[in-house]
């Protein structure tokens, strides 16, 4: 139940592209999400997954630079990129990898202790997959 006294209840990114069908395989298939709701409004297509909570973060281009450098060895993405927390990095990487995603960088252990991959999508968005330091 969404907490009634925070300014925004959801945030909800929404992808246009001219590979409607391709995408949706890629990331529902690719990562194992069935689509929480489906529309068909005069001929045209959209679903939307669930993807658990969502957080929006805001980024200066040096701190852009310095995760792009992390994650990819060089100033890579644009001005959005997506960062999707799952709990098994191979597994997802692999389904992504399976349907049409772009291996940007190898998986990397970032300084705070994620094990980060860099993919990109069929539609050329920047992916970052991480999986959370575990304790132990």
């Amino acid at each position: 139940m969404p907490n009634q006294n925070t300014p925004i209840l959801e945030l909800r990114v929404a992808i246009t592209t001219q590979e409607y069908e391709k995408l949706v395989k890629f990331y529902c298939t690719g990562l194992g999400i069935e689509p929480a709701a489906i529309w068909n409004n005069d001929g045209g297509k959209a679903l939307m997954l669930n993807m658990g909570n969502a957080t929006l973060e805001i980024f200066d281009e040096r701190q852009a630079e310095v995760i792009d450098e992390l994650e990819a060895g060089t100033r890579i993405s644009g001005q959005i990129r997506l960062a999707l927390q799952v709990p098994d990095l191979k597994a997802a990487m692999d389904g992504m990898l399976a349907n049409g995603a772009t291996l940007v960088h190898e998986p990397v252990m970032t300084p705070w202790g994620d094990l980060n991959v860099r993919l990109q999508d069929p539609d050329g968005m920047q992916i970052t997959l991480f999986q959370a330091k575990t304790d132990d």
